[in-house]
């Protein structure tokens, strides 16, 4: 094969390349997020991957540009960020065009929340490498987040991507508390309520046939999953959020794969708060209404 050839293949594969990518978009980044190879190629895997991010970023980027000045000013703080992988991607797709060498006068924020110090460091030497200077990233939990002196007082945008169990309540609290206008959460392992329900089961079987619903394990994660995510959205709306319930990707990808958007209204949902605490008695979870969905 000549060298001629050689780059011509090359140059047809970044050509390629180039046309499934956003225009701007960072090459390192999605190499470090092993979206790209490191020879700068998508294979299949890389691909279905990058149109997961692209389907996921739409739904966030509409919201941002709700924001006044179309999210000139934004601030979005990303719960249980991990590698920051979504962080990275809003940041890149979103607020870098806008602020570095873009329009003038952006000063939107992307803030990644994390337990885990090595991740944190790691995000960290990423932004700096790549000039992402309006990323924070905080070695934090969620509740120390609420009330840290890094973080603003109020926060445009609040995401939890895969959040594990109870992790997705604790965004939401914080949410509530920085007066979050948008949330995106896509819940994970809800076990909270499916422990409370096993707890309970043969109270619950003697009173109401309701319980065979959850009398066998599998049966008991089922139901618990989807209660749990019906509590929170009759939370959210309770709170004065408007409520949308949608898939993330195709079933055939993720069974993690609920999304929850929630837009502030301020409109507190009187009917939404007593269909809650019905529930809760319903399946004898009263323990929840004061731990996780107090309404006061």
């Amino acid at each position: 094969m000549t060298l001629a050839l050689k780059l011509s293949k090359t140059e047809k594969a970044q050509a390629e390349v180039q046309q499934e990518l956003r225009p701007g978009q960072s090459i390192e980044l999605l190499k470090e997020l092993h979206i790209l190879t490191r020879e700068g190629r998508l294979n299949q895997d890389s691909r279905r991957k990058l149109k997961q991010v692209y389907h996921l970023f739409q739904f966030i980027e509409k919201l941002l540009l709700e924001l006044p000045e179309e999210g000139k000013h934004a601030s979005l703080a990303d719960h249980g960020a991990g590698k920051s992988y979504l962080g990275f991607i809003i940041y890149d797709l979103f607020f870098r065009a806008r602020g570095e060498g873009g329009l003038s006068g952006h000063d939107g924020h992307v803030y990644g929340i994390e337990t885990r110090s090595e991740l944190v460091s790691r995000s960290r030497e990423l932004a700096a490498r790549l000039g992402f200077d309006r990323m924070s990233f905080l070695n934090l939990s969620v509740a120390e987040a609420t009330g840290a002196a890094e973080l603003p007082e109020r926060i445009d945008v609040v995401t939890a991507l895969h959040a594990c169990d109870t992790a997705t309540d604790d965004a939401i609290a914080f949410g509530l508390a920085k007066k979050a206008r948008f949330m995106v959460l896509v819940p994970c392992c809800q076990a909270e309520v499916a422990a409370c329900l096993r707890e309970s089961k043969a109270l619950a079987l003697s009173r109401t046939p309701l319980a065979e619903l959850w009398r066998h394990p599998l049966h008991t994660r089922e139901i618990g999953s989807q209660l749990t995510n019906v509590l929170r959205c009759l939370f959210l709306e309770a709170h004065g959020y408007q409520v949308t319930v949608t898939e993330l990707v195709g079933w055939e990808h993720s069974m993690k794969n609920e999304l929850i958007i929630a837009r502030h209204t301020g409109h507190r949902k009187a009917s939404a708060a007593a269909r809650l605490s019905e529930l809760l008695s319903q399946f004898g979870l009263e323990s929840l209404l004061e731990s996780r969905f107090r309404l006061g």
